[in-house]
């Protein structure tokens, strides 16, 4: 059975959320409207475009509701996520923060450029840009492409100013193609927990940005657009002056990893940012004194950080460990009473990105009240 077969009828129903089959992935939503509309009002503040990322939440709902608090587009890792969107009416603004370099994948792009309005993909070869000069040509409408540039991590984007000079120069040639500015990306610098150093860090990252920014300009190519900024580095980046848009992402649920993390610097005694993404989960077993298992495993929540907090449902200082595919195990301090056999046990996203990415649906509450379904409409597209 679906989520809508199994949980629609629930929707509306005081205390519903207690009903819900677990696990089962929860947004609370009027904390995830604060995130967005902080965000939107902070860049707002700072003359910054909000264009957030899309790999966050890969959802058309969470998009749409960024939109409308002023975002000028959706940042995607891939293809796949742009097409989700578009598909959805998610349809203007939207780049591509990944290269796309295959035959089949620019077939997509062209296709998707043909159908929607603005659309971005990012480069950092040139044998790519005259792939994509030529299909765009062949297609009859240009493609605005971003050049990327490697914030130090060797993963993509050309690996120094003198490189984007020459791709903007390969830019120019295709009379296919429309140079629309530059992307970085400094991911290494976004989970940093103490403020100091990250500020530390980020400004010897925005030097080597501005180097960029200073050859392109000079060899006739000022970038329209600079990208880039997530949620570690957005405050530190707005007073570095040097994006014009912000591709922040995880803002809207603060996952485990931000939570850790100074955002706003300054003595400030909490985030800015409330975590808005949950995974509800109960109490299977109960026979092992001093812990109790709950089915949310492997297949519940990401691996790829630290294990998640126990927001509620057993003794504060209650700790999760995992236990195989399907399970995990919840233990209370010493002398503390575990919840018992069926009980609720509530549990913050480790990494959301790809704790998202293991469920279908968004079941939107409000309090204790289920209000909505929204189904994780760019699940799974991961090309």
């Amino acid at each position: 059975m679906t989520d809508q077969d199994l949980h629609a009828g629930l929707i509306g129903a005081p205390g519903s959320r207690r009903e819900l089959n677990t696990p089962v992935l929860v947004i609370d939503k009027p904390a995830l409207e604060r995130n967005i509309v902080r965000m939107a009002e902070f860049a707002a503040g700072k003359g910054v475009k909000l264009r957030p990322h899309a790999k966050t939440h890969k959802s058309v709902d969470i998009a749409r509701l960024q939109i409308a608090a002023g975002a000028v587009g959706l940042c995607c890792a891939k293809i796949g996520e742009a097409e989700a969107l578009a598909e959805g009416g998610v349809s203007t603004g939207l780049l591509i923060t990944s290269p796309v370099v295959s035959a089949p994948a620019i077939a997509r792009l062209i296709a998707l450029n043909g159908r929607t309005t603005d659309l971005m993909a990012v480069v950092d070869n040139a044998a790519n840009v005259a792939a994509l000069g030529q299909a765009a040509a062949a297609a009859g409408k240009p493609l605005k492409v971003v050049i990327d540039l490697d914030p130090g991590i060797h993963r993509t984007g050309v690996a120094s100013p003198e490189a984007a000079v020459a791709l903007f120069q390969a830019i120019r040639a295709e009379p296919g193609l429309i140079y629309a500015g530059l992307q970085c990306y400094c991911g290494m610098q976004q989970h940093i927990e103490s403020f100091t150093d990250r500020k530390a860090n980020l400004e010897d990252r925005g030097a080597y940005i501005r180097s960029a920014i200073e050859a392109l300009t000079a060899a006739g190519g000022p970038p329209p657009i600079v990208s880039g900024s997530g949620t570690g580095s957005h405050r530190i980046d707005a007073e570095l002056g040097i994006f014009t848009e912000f591709q922040v992402g995880s803002y809207v649920f603060m996952d485990g990893q931000y939570l850790v993390c100074d955002i706003a610097g300054e003595g400030a005694d909490e985030s800015p940012y409330e975590p808005s993404l949950l995974i509800d989960a109960r109490v299977v077993s109960a026979n092992t004194p001093g812990m109790v298992t709950i089915d949310a495993g492997f297949k519940a929540l990401s691996t790829d950080a630290e294990p998640p907090k126990v927001v509620a449902g057993a003794p504060e200082g209650s700790r999760y460990f995992f236990m195989g595919d399907e399970h995990g195990a919840i233990l209370p301090p010493p002398g503390e009473t575990p919840p018992g056999l069926a009980e609720r046990v509530i549990l913050g996203a480790p990494h959301c990105d790809p704790t998202v990415n293991l469920y279908d649906t968004y079941h939107v509450v409000e309090g204790d009240t289920l209000v909505a379904l929204w189904p994780v409409s760019a699940r799974g597209r991961s090309r």
